[in-house]
């Protein structure tokens, strides 16, 4: 008798903390469509409806055009499905390479979206190699520098990043992908400090981030085009990202190098008149 009792009482028990658990998973869904849908009024409000959608097995991508006081470009955002959906590219997958324009990243891989992404410097013979960490795969291939701007995409496909002092620090975060550049636009919402070199200066960017849900962020602004685009400062980045939801950012290699390619076209206008040759690409596959 006592041990049906206990058993009764046991399997109540279990039920209860079953049902809680569930509440719990439903309240957490609930929130996070709220979540999804006021980032959709957002953008809708702000952006008009995207240009481009594409409902892959791997990624859910949505593009949208960019016309601001004194700006073009364009932003896509990103739903990941699968993490392994976002890559970083290396040029012609060296270290060390002549170079490889985002266009031709993303053909060679098969990605629905690309955009430029680490800086790099060019040695005597003109090869090409990246500053600071990269890392691909999950594999760090080059480790040249630290006290820069990192980048990075966990395992689980969300953004990580900022100050990296040593290997230890790039273990710790789980990175699959990452490249490295300055400097870091956004944490938790804020905005951090732009270095004195960079401030307010009206470049072409190229910049990631993540919003309130999670989704990634990549967008590209023309510069140097009097009368089409005149770019855009920092400052002014860090602002525009709050309003669309972003909490944390990351300024890319810009200037000639910053380059847009969905569905296999070229979207921005290169402020070098024709796409640059990087050292490293971001991709999607779709």
């Amino acid at each position: 008798m006592e041990m049906t009792e206990a058993a009764r009482r046991e399997s109540a028990f279990d039920a209860e903390q079953h049902d809680a658990v569930a509440d719990l998973v439903n309240k957490s869904k609930q929130q996070n469509q709220a979540t999804e849908d006021t980032l959709e009024s957002v953008l809708g409000t702000q952006l008009g409806k995207p240009i481009g959608q594409t409902f892959g097995k791997k990624a859910t991508v949505k593009v949208f055009s960019l016309k601001e006081a004194g700006y073009r470009g364009y932003l896509a955002k990103v739903k990941l499905h699968d993490p392994k959906a976002i890559k970083l590219v290396m040029s012609n997958d060296k270290i060390g390479d002549k170079g490889e324009t985002t266009s031709s990243a993303a053909k060679r891989t098969g990605a629905v979206l690309a955009i430029n992404a680490g800086g790099f410097s060019k040695d005597k013979n003109g090869l090409l190699y990246p500053m600071g960490v990269t890392v691909v795969d999950g594999e760090i291939v080059a480790f040249y520098q630290t006290g820069l701007s990192f980048i990075g995409i966990n395992k689980n496909g969300h953004l990580v990043g900022g100050e990296i002092t040593s290997r230890k620090d790039i273990e710790a975060l789980d990175v699959e992908q990452g490249a490295t550049f300055v400097p870091t636009l956004l944490q938790d919402g804020k905005k951090q400090k732009i270095p004195t070199k960079w401030k307010n200066k009206r470049e072409p960017r190229t910049m990631i981030g993540h919003f309130s849900n999670g989704d990634l962020l990549l967008i590209v602004i023309d510069g140097r085009q009097k009368g089409y685009s005149n770019g855009v400062t920092l400052e002014e980045a860090q602002t525009k990202l709050l309003e669309w939801n972003v909490r944390d950012a990351y300024n890319l290699d810009g200037g000639g190098s910053s380059a847009f390619v969905y569905d296999g076209k070229l979207l921005n206008s290169p402020s070098d008149g024709r796409e640059r040759k990087v050292v490293s690409n971001f991709v999607v596959l779709p």
